[in-house]
């Protein structure tokens, strides 16, 4: 069984943002109230004169150790056997615990706001029938088709490096396991599968 999780490079990132876009796309998220399951934070460090531009691309990091699936009453929250962390909607209560308890504000609520406003713009398209938290999916529905996730797929610098962190042969092990990359707050225990090679 495979262990998905990501690689992002931000040395070569350039904040084009195609990733939210195509995020966006591919599983309506209502950036109608400027709510992502990705964004690109754009950030400035050091003191003038010495100043410079930091990318940050930000998603649900997928932990292996999920405080949000602990904190869930409902079991909405849920892991499946690759280790994506998904979010049953018909089972979501909306009591956002689970926003509570994740460290990296990887959730929003989709709001009855925003369910109608999607029925307006997708009609019978329409993926998201219920308030309910959203989060990055890593695109599961495109995993099971044998597809990367949208944000990586779309990403023109090969930023997002996506695949199995247990196959050896992949790219996205290679990475993980050079000594390049590091988890975002590795010390909260959470066991993120997202890890960056910082600029």
């Amino acid at each position: 069984m495979a262990r998905y999780g990501m690689v992002i490079d931000m040395r070569t990132c350039v904040g084009c943002q195609a990733c939210m876009v195509s995020c966006s796309a591919e599983n309506q998220t209502p950036f109608w109230s400027d709510k992502f399951r990705t964004h690109v934070e754009d950030k400035e460090r050091g003191i003038f004169p010495d100043v410079h531009r930091v990318l940050l691309p930000r998603l649900c990091m997928h932990c292996e150790n999920t405080p949000c699936l602990s904190a869930c009453p409902t079991g909405a929250t849920y892991k499946t056997e690759d280790g994506v962390v998904l979010v049953n909607n018909d089972r979501c209560i909306g009591c956002y615990a689970c926003c509570i308890a994740c460290p990296y504000d990887a959730r929003y609520p989709y709001e009855s706001d925003d369910v109608e406003h999607a029925e307006k713009l997708y009609g019978g398209l329409a993926t998201h029938k219920v308030p309910h938290v959203d989060k990055c999916s890593f695109c599961d529905h495109r995993i099971a088709q044998h597809r990367e996730p949208a944000c990586v797929s779309t990403c023109p610098t090969h930023t997002r490096i996506f695949g199995d962190l247990d196959d050896p042969a992949s790219e996205v092990h290679k990475f993980a396991t050079s000594g390049k990359a590091t988890a975002l707050n590795a010390g909260l225990g959470t066991a993120p599968k997202v890890f960056y090679i910082p600029s």
